[in-house]
């Protein structure tokens, strides 16, 4: 069994960056031309759920990943249950996924959830308090537990049974549910866009 890391993670991110970024993406984003038929319908679908507008350019990522339609149908499917239609407050979500993030060391996704996060009212000190991890000061009991459920589950696949306990006094049957599925579909994602070294917007693991 592997500890948590539920302090601070110390790696080298411009040697990540390096690694998961540079010369990418693997595959250049399809134009909506090649996007095909069954390609279009997630578009389309994708557009209304996030309320996409029809001339605003549709995400890179997303571009690059509509190589497989299927697979980015099933995605779409459990992304939108677990971010549109998911019992975890949304701000509770964004500090999970910032933390799967950084133990990934997943640049793409820690600079797109950065930026939601702060949109869910996720302030820069508590992005600071992630980077610090479970064990940081000045989390809630519940916050902390929270953190720590990521950080065990990325480290041994399971979530311990104190770290259960704690969030069963707060959270109901279906939010102790769906959290496992929230951290293992963020770290999915982070090895996909790692391993097409999918390029981020912002600066790498800054969060400024």
């Amino acid at each position: 069994m592997a500890d948590p890391i539920t302090g601070k993670f110390d790696f080298d991110a411009d040697a990540r960056m390096a690694q998961t970024v540079t010369n990418g993406p693997r595959y250049a984003p399809l134009t909506l031309d090649e996007v095909s038929p069954e390609g279009h319908e997630q578009v389309n679908a994708m557009r209304t759920a996030f309320n996409i507008p029809e001339d605003r350019p549709f995400p890179d990522v997303s571009l690059i990943t509509l190589r497989h339609p299927g697979m980015f149908r099933a995605q779409m499917v459990l992304g939108l249950e677990i971010a549109a239609r998911g019992t975890i407050p949304a701000r509770e979500r964004e500090l999970a996924i910032l933390r799967i993030a950084l133990l990934a060391r997943a640049p793409f996704e820690w600079c797109e959830h950065v930026d939601i996060g702060k949109a869910f009212g996720v302030t820069p000190e508590e992005i600071e308090r992630v980077i610090e991890g479970s064990s940081a000061a000045d989390w809630s009991e519940h916050e902390a537990a929270l953190l720590r459920a990521v950080e065990e589950m990325i480290a041994d696949h399971c979530m311990s049974d104190a770290t259960w306990d704690t969030l069963a006094r707060t959270y109901d049957e279906k939010q102790m549910l769906e959290l496992p599925m929230l951290v293992g579909s963020y770290l999915m994602t982070a090895l996909q866009q790692n391993s097409l070294k999918i390029q981020p917007k912002g600066p790498g693991f800054d969060y400024r």
